[in-house]
C-alpha cells in the first residue's frame, strides 16, 4: 500500500516530533489535538525545531515554510477521514488510546492502517478494538523524533505482512532506521531501559549513591551519553513509572517493581524536567 497523507493524534512531545518528521519527508500532515492550545503549543514547538535546523544549515528557509504548510490542524477526529495512516501519539492509558482507536476504526477507509505510537501497551489489545486488526501496528518514535533516528515496529498478533511491510518502508523514506520487534510488554527498547533506571532509583532509595554519582558512574563507566536519573527526568517519572506498571502487570515479575520512591515523586507532582523538579532541578 502506498501512503500519500498521514494523520497524527496528539500534539504533545511526540506528536508533534512526529507531524514534522512526516512534513519535512513531504507527507501532508492532519495533526489532531482536544482543543486550540495544545495544538498551538505543538505547532510552535514544530517552529521552533525547524528553525534549529535552519540555523545549522541542515535545512533550506524554503524547506522550513514548505513543510509548515503541509501541516493544517484540527480538533476533530473526523478530518482525517482521508488518511492512509493514522498515527496515534497520546498518553500511556489504554483506555484513552481504546477510545480514539475504536472511533477511528469507523472513520477510516478500510484500507487504511492504524498505528500506535505507544512505548509499552499491547498492539494485539488495542488491534482487537477494531475490525481491522490486520492493519494495526506499533510505530513507536524516540524523542527527540526529528534527531533520533529508530523506530520500533511492533507487529501484532494479527498484523499483516503487507501492512508491516509498509510501515517498515514507510520509516526508511523518513529517514528512520526500522527494528521489528513482537508484541510482549516493553517492546524491547522499554523492557531493556527501564528496569535499568528502576535499579538506579532503588540505588539512590537505599542511599548507596547520590543522584549525581550514580549517574557519573553510569556516563563514565558504561560511556551512556547521559546517566539514568538525568535520561528518567528527561522522559518524565510519570512516564517511567506508567511503563513500569505496564511490565509488571504484563510480566507478573517482581522484577519489574516499580521503586517506592519513584512511586511518591510521581504522586508528589515532581515528574522531572516538564514539572521543573525531578531527581534535578531545571
Amino acid at each position: 500500500m502506498q501512503i500519500t497523507s498521514v494523520g497524527i493524534v496528539g500534539a504533545g512531545t511526540m506528536g508533534n516530533g512526529i507531524a514534522q518528521t512526516f512534513a519535512t519527508a513531504g507527507f501532508p500532515v492532519v495533526l489532531r489535538d482536544v482543543g486550540e492550545a495544545p495544538l498551538d503549543r505543538g505547532m510552535g514547538n514544530i517552529r521552533k525545531s525547524l528553525a534549529r535546523f535552519v540555523e545549522k544549515g541542515k535545512l533550506t528557509q524554503e524547506a522550513y515554510d514548505s513543510s509548515l504548510a503541509r501541516i493544517t490542524t484540527t480538533t476533530e477526529l473526523r478530518d482525517l477521514t482521508a488518511c492512509d495512516l493514522v498515527v496515534e501519539a497520546i498518553f500511556e492509558n489504554f483506555d484513552a488510546k481504546k477510545a480514539v482507536f475504536e472511533e477511528l476504526d469507523l472513520l477510516l477507509r478500510p484500507e487504511a492502517i492504524l498505528a500506535s505510537n505507544t512505548s509499552s501497551i499491547d498492539i494485539t489489545r488495542l488491534a482487537a478494538v477494531t475490525k481491522r486488526p490486520d492493519r494495526v501496528i506499533g510505530m513507536h518514535f524516540f524523542n527527540p523524533v526529528p534527531l533520533m533516528s529508530l523506530v520500533e515496529v511492533i507487529r501484532g498478533l494479527a498484523t499483516s505482512d503487507e501492512s508491516y511491510t509498509t510501515i517498515r518502508d514507510l520509516a526508511v523514506q523518513l529517514g528512520k532506521t526500522p527494528v521489528q520487534v513482537r508484541d510482549y510488554p516493553g517492546f524491547v527498547s522499554n523492557r531493556v531501559l527501564m528496569p535499568m533506571i528502576n535499579e538506579a532509583v532503588f540505588t539512590l532509595f537505599e542511599g548507596v549513591a547520590s543522584a549525581e554519582d550514580i549517574d557519573t558512574v553510569m556516563k563514565l563507566g558504561m560511556n551512556h551519553p547521559m546517566g539514568p536519573l538525568t535520561l528518567a527526568d528527561f522522559i518524565g517519572l510519570d512516564v517511567c513509572l506508567d511503563i513500569l506498571n505496564v511490565l509488571y502487570d504484563g510480566f507478573k515479575d517482581p522484577k519489574y517493581r516499580p521503586c517506592p520512591l519513584l512511586v511518591k515523586m510521581v504522586q508528589a507532582g515532581k515528574l522531572g524536567r516538564k514539572s521543573g523538579e525531578g531527581f534535578y532541578t531545571y
